[in-house]
């Protein structure tokens, strides 16, 4: 009988990464969120930051963009001012210190009436070019306040109102317009401005 051969089998080393020790995986986190979630955030965020900037203009409006605080504002101040948007809410008081409608603003400052209404009602900023006609009607408050003043009796005057009322009325030096009617544009403005500074004597009787 043939000697028989003895055969030693080595035991297999098992990989501490596959082995019943190896720790289980990771689950995803929970705080990955999914794309769509990311886009609403965004956009949700967006929203805040607008509001937040309208009623940080709303109140340095408060405190600082008075019709006489424009008036004597400085060209860069008021550029700025511009830039940076009025808030639409100030149409609102604007109007009531004119002790006219909102409506008659609106048209007078060729402003689409849905578009505003809707900046109001969402407490957001007018743009530049809108913000641009809201300051210059501001500043015909304020120059008419400056002129009473000189005039030594603003006691009891309301400039707000004065002006109001007149830029309804159909002046023969504007070949029979009314003042409303070029409050749509800086040049309107400007000329508006020009005539009332050349006419300050007997002008408030």
């Amino acid at each position: 009988m043939g000697k028989q051969t003895a055969v030693t089998v080595k035991p297999k080393k098992v990989s501490p990464r596959t082995g019943t020790s190896a720790k289980p995986t990771k689950a995803p986190s929970a705080a990955v969120a999914p794309t769509t979630a990311k886009r609403i955030t965004s956009r949700e965020r967006l929203k805040v930051t607008q509001q937040a900037r309208a009623n940080k203009s709303q109140r340095k409006s408060a405190k600082a963009l008075t019709a006489s605080g424009l008036y004597y504002a400085t060209e860069l101040e008021r550029v700025t001012i511009i830039r940076q948007g009025l808030p639409a809410n100030i149409l609102v008081q604007i109007s009531s210190a004119l002790d006219i409608s909102n409506d008659l603003l609106f048209s007078t400052l060729a402003f689409p009436r849905s578009t505003v209404v809707r900046k109001i009602q969402n407490n957001e900023l007018l743009s530049a070019e809108q913000s641009e006609r809201v300051v210059g009607l501001e500043r015909l408050v304020g120059q008419v306040e400056a002129m009473v003043k000189q005039s030594g009796n603003p006691e009891g005057f309301d400039a707000g109102r004065w002006v109001g009322d007149w830029l309804q009325r159909p002046l023969p030096a504007l070949g029979g317009e009314k003042p409303a009617e070029f409050m749509d544009t800086m040049e309107g403005q400007n000329l508006v401005a020009r005539f009332l500074a050349q006419s300050q004597s007997g002008a408030y009787a």
